[in-house]
């Protein structure tokens, strides 16, 4: 099977384990993919970049900025706003005119942007209470590639420590190596290191 959206690709796996031989190429694509979904759920983000914008809607917090999931490029960007709480988001602003996206070193640093702010003289983002049953209508609508732009070389090397810690977890049932003069001989404790390297980048969601 081929890698969907996988942190680390079947040479680097290899290499890491020093294997040579093919007959495990299906399973290691297993785990490398299992390994980069578990990365994604510590994380409470994921590291791969969409291959297409797609929409999503967001209530603004305040008339100045709007949080968002990670926007990993402005190629395919737009944003839009409904300006009379109707649903319908017919007034599209213009990128660096109208607003902004923060952080403002995320490209130099090689992450995503995560804030849109309103730098216009004559728009803000519009927000709606109790227009709804369910509470604040969502007034900001963003079409975009969703992710990183690049997968940090600190999350590629937690993904090979995961593949390979649940390749070798075949051969060891209950964790359990193998015997030795002081009895048995354990594995440590799965993900730990991966969750330690991951742990930096966690995105915390707001209550």
């Amino acid at each position: 099977m081929a890698i969907t959206n996988g942190y680390a690709t079947l040479t680097e796996i290899k290499n890491y384990m020093s294997i040579s031989d093919n007959t495990d190429n299906d399973l290691l694509e297993d785990l490398i993919e299992s390994a980069s979904r578990s990365i994604d759920r510590i994380a409470n983000r994921r590291f791969y970049l969409d291959s297409s914008a797609s929409a999503r809607k967001y209530r603004a917090y305040s008339d100045i900025f709007v949080y968002t999931d990670d926007i990993g490029s402005t190629t395919g960007l737009v944003v839009a706003i409904d300006t009379n709480g109707n649903g319908t988001y017919s007034t599209t602003l213009t990128l660096d005119t109208d607003f902004i996206l923060d952080p403002l070193t995320a490209a130099s640093l090689g992450r995503p942007y995560t804030q849109l702010t309103m730098v216009s003289n004559t728009q803000t983002w519009p927000i709606f209470p109790g227009l709804t049953q369910n509470g604040l209508r969502p007034g900001v609508q963003v079409t975009a590639k969703w992710g990183w732009p690049s997968v940090p070389s600190d999350i590629n090397m937690a993904c090979l420590i995961l593949a390979a810690d649940l390749y070798k977890r075949k051969d060891a049932p209950g964790g359990i190596l193998g015997l030795g003069d002081l009895g048995a001989v354990r594995m440590s404790p799965i993900g730990r290191d991966v969750t330690a390297i991951v742990r930096a980048y966690r995105k915390e969601v707001l209550a």
